[in-house]
């Protein structure tokens, strides 16, 4: 019984000491009971197999293969590790068809938060898509920009749309699409008679920014020192109240253009377009770079190229499904 339980000790040891794929090259050796064809099946060299199994039989003191007999054959204490090694590839092998059917499973609750200047564009017609796939719920909150990596990071959320122009640690981006900006402006400001607009010489005094908008501000700072002069700042990611402020008093702001089919009729008139160069953002979904359910984000990719004019999606987007 002791020579049994310290032979299943040195089993376990081994088996812990060895990768996955090199218990797949012995369970090769055995299986083949050759040297050269197993090395072949594994794809790789005679030498680099051999070498592999010595220095485990040396460094555990084990004999796994009798080399003298013809074909070679395991040893007692092989044939013990040769049993445990088979059960632990099976249940390795079992661990990747569940993560593999996790990744293309396309049910279950989809948790994702989109910042305030993309989610009215996007939202409504994003549930419309799902409502229609069988054993999905997606459930959307309307968060900064901030809020939104903290909660993806510690995945209270799955997902997150928004548009961030420098890496997040720990989180992987998947650019969705590029949108310009354009400028809405007050008929009360003497900016309202040009037609267009030149972002080198837009004036910084009479510019309404949405605060947390992070992003949005950063696109806004392409006209100049934010800091100098009059500029007012709303406290909020509210886009239809600060239009209201901007149609209610003198200045203008800069709007993602997807808004602007939302907008009233008699508003679009207050919209200008800039020349080159134009504006833009690109707006991408994150995930933890531990994420594995690519159906699900497939989902959102499908309705992501419903949504989106097709001119503005990502090219490889547009050709291929998200691949973890």
């Amino acid at each position: 019984m002791l020579f049994q339980n310290t032979s299943n000790r040195l089993i376990t040891q081994f088996i812990k000491a060895m990768t996955l794929q090199q218990l797949e090259y012995i369970l090769a050796i055995d299986e083949h009971r050759h040297f050269v064809r197993a090395a072949e099946a594994c794809g790789i060299t005679q030498s680099t197999l051999s070498s592999m199994l010595k220095k485990f039989e040396e460094e555990m003191d084990l004999t796994i293969f009798d080399r003298n007999a013809h074909p070679i054959k395991p040893t007692g204490a092989g044939e013990n590790i040769l049993r445990q090694a088979r059960i632990v590839l099976y249940h390795a092998n079992q661990l990747k068809e569940a993560t593999l059917d996790e990744r293309k499973r396309k049910q279950g609750v989809i948790r994702i938060g989109i910042t305030p200047t993309i989610a009215p564009c996007i939202v409504p017609k994003l549930f419309c898509h799902v409502k229609q796939l069988e054993g999905v719920d997606i459930k959307v909150c309307e968060i900064t920009r901030d809020q939104a990596i903290e909660r993806v990071k510690c995945a209270q959320l799955d997902m997150a749309i928004m548009s961030v122009s420098h890496t997040i640690p720990n989180l992987m981006s998947i650019p969705l699409y590029t949108e310009h900006f354009v400028a809405y402006v007050s008929p009360n400001d003497p900016l309202f008679n040009q037609t267009t607009f030149n972002t080198t010489t837009m004036p910084m005094d009479r510019i309404w920014v949405l605060q947390h908008e992070i992003s949005f501000q950063q696109q806004v700072e392409l006209f100049g020192n934010l800091e100098s002069g009059r500029r007012s700042i709303y406290e909020s990611g509210n886009i239809p109240t600060l239009l209201h402020l901007v149609n209610e008093t003198d200045g203008y702001t800069v709007l993602p253009e997807l808004h602007v089919p939302l907008l009233r009729p008699d508003h679009k008139q207050y919209i200008r377009v800039f020349d080159d160069p134009v504006p833009s953002r690109v707006v991408s979904l994150f995930v933890r770079h531990d994420y594995v359910r690519e159906g699900m984000l497939n989902i959102i990719r499908d309705a992501i190229l419903k949504i989106i004019p097709a001119h503005m999606i990502n090219e490889h987007l547009a050709k291929y499904p998200i691949k973890l």
